[in-house]
């Protein structure tokens, strides 16, 4: 049996979807500043960062206390503590008996009367070269007996007078026994001298040892007449540093330690014998050249 082809019946047709609405202008904004945000995020948190820093510190800036204002007063106070805190530099007094202090010695005269021995006079002396000689004042030991030096290190020894010059008041002692760190003082000339210049006398006032006395030049080229001798000195050096009866035969320094002179007498118009304000000393250069070199 033959079948007849009968055509299929028509398919459904599937209802065409709604169209969605446009976006609203509120979404379209949105989507843009999402990519926007989106595509530019590092740069906003660099920005941003920077944002936060400026203001911290200008939230800083507002809250410190305004700088303070230097006064005079601040400014010399703050001087103050700094000097006071430096170490200060030595004296040019301090420097030279630094120098000269090895090289003083010393001086007891002695007599002997009725069987005993008496000290008749204190005095200094000052080493001048390596073989121990003391130039001295003549004064201190022409009426002595015996004559005893004490080195700077506490080495005592009996010393002789070799040689003597009266016109200066000057005389050379060479001691029996020197210490092992004997050390010779400096000598310079007093020509370079002028009035106002600083010097120091090193002796031993009144006994008292190792004392230093700080002054000025008062003059040059001075003349002494001794009260007690009535003999008068020539071309001194008159200057202010405190003398007494002791630093006689000391040396009179500069301000770089070196003997420019011995110091030889003080002045004082009354009885007393103690300094007023005005001592001598022989020019170094005086002593030497008048004394010459001591015999060996």
């Amino acid at each position: 049996m033959i079948r007849q082809n009968r055509p299929f019946p028509p398919g459904r047709q599937q209802p065409e979807p709604a169209p969605e609405p446009p976006p609203s202008r509120l979404t379209v904004l949105r989507r843009r500043l999402g990519r926007f945000h989106a595509r530019f995020r590092g740069f906003f948190l660099i920005v941003g960062g920077m944002l936060v820093a400026l203001a911290a510190f200008t939230a800083y800036d507002l809250t410190k206390p305004p700088p303070q204002r230097l006064t005079q007063r601040d400014i010399d106070a703050a001087v103050a503590r700094a000097l006071a805190s430096a170490t200060p530099e030595p004296s040019a007094a301090s420097v030279a008996y630094e120098i000269i202090r090895p090289s003083v010695v010393r001086i007891r005269t002695f007599v002997a009367k009725d069987g005993a021995r008496s000290e008749l006079a204190i005095g200094t002396g000052v080493v001048i070269d390596d073989n121990g000689t003391i130039l001295t004042s003549l004064h201190i030991v022409k009426d002595g007996s015996e004559v005893q030096v004490v080195f700077a290190d506490g080495t005592e020894s009996e010393a002789q007078v070799v040689l003597t010059e009266p016109d200066h008041d000057l005389a050379v002692l060479r001691p029996a026994v020197l210490p092992d760190d004997l050390v010779p003082a400096t000598l310079a000339s007093a020509a370079g001298l002028h009035v106002g210049d600083e010097v120091f006398a090193v002796g031993n006032p009144f006994g008292i040892s190792n004392s230093l006395s700080a002054g000025v030049v008062s003059g040059l080229k001075r003349n002494y007449r001794s009260q007690r001798t009535g003999e008068t000195l020539n071309n001194l050096i008159q200057f202010d540093a405190a003398v007494n009866p002791g630093n006689s035969g000391g040396p009179l320094l500069d301000r770089d330690g070196e003997v420019v002179g011995i110091v030889t007498a003080l002045l004082n118009p009354t009885d007393q014998d103690v300094f007023i304000g005005i001592g001598f000393a022989v020019p170094i250069e005086t002593a030497t050249g008048a004394l010459g070199s001591p015999p060996d």
